[in-house]
Order: C-alpha cells, then structure tokens, then sequence
C-alpha cells in the first residue's frame, strides 16, 4: 500500500505518517524507486497510534505501548499502570478545566455588561 491508501485506511495524514516513520514508530518497506511501501503490519501500527493519539498519550507513551503489544511476554499490569497514568492526566485536565469554567463564568456574572467602563473581568485579569 502506498502512502495515500494508508493515510485514508489508518485516518492519519501523510505528513504524520512520514514523522511517525521519521522517529521511528513505524518502518514501512521501500520500493525500487525510494517510495513508502506499507504492509499490512504498518497499517495496523498506524491505526493503533492514530486511537492511542486521540485518547491523549504522547508519542513516548505510544512508543512504550507498542513495544508492549509487540512483547508477546508483556505483562498486562504495564499496560494498565501506562493508561492509569494517563486517565489521572485527563482528570487533572477535567479540573484544570473545571476551575476556568468556575471562574470565568464567575467574573462574566459579576460583569454589568452595560455602557459603563467599569469591568470586573479586566480588574480580575490585571491582577498581579
């Protein structure tokens, strides 16, 4: 498969594809005349990635998790301390995102609104 039929299958663009291969995630053949040759393997290492990547784990977490899916010998309690990592991530994010919401919404309640200069949301960010 050439690059554009793996981009298409895996929902990964061509240009992630190359960095993928670039840092070493990813190996695909070459043909004769230099271009991508992608075996089936590849597709399915890209299709892993592109899931692994929308569910927030960085390239390095990729990394270690495909190296485990490789390791027939892999114990699962790797797998799992990996992705609990990960979950406790998107929880702080959760909250990290909670508090803006809180306050933001706060300082747009306390703001008139009206023709008057006067703005608790400017007084709140210029704070030091």
């Amino acid at each position: 498969m050439n690059i554009g039929s793996v981009s298409a299958q895996s929902g990964l663009s061509a240009k992630t594809i190359r960095y993928y291969e670039d840092i070493g995630l990813v190996k695909p053949l070459r043909d004769t005349n230099g271009y991508r040759s992608f075996q089936e393997k590849e597709l399915h290492k890209l299709t892993f990635l592109s899931r692994a990547r929308a569910l927030g784990f960085t390239i390095e977490d990729c990394r270690s998790l495909l190296a485990l899916y490789e390791d027939e010998t892999r114990a699962s309690a790797d797998v799992k301390r990996i992705a609990k990592e990960q979950l406790a991530m998107i929880d702080q994010k959760i909250s990290d995102l909670q508090n803006m919401h809180n306050t933001l919404s706060h300082l747009i309640d306390e703001c008139a609104g009206d023709h008057r200069p006067d703005c608790p949301i400017l007084k709140d960010l210029a704070k030091v």
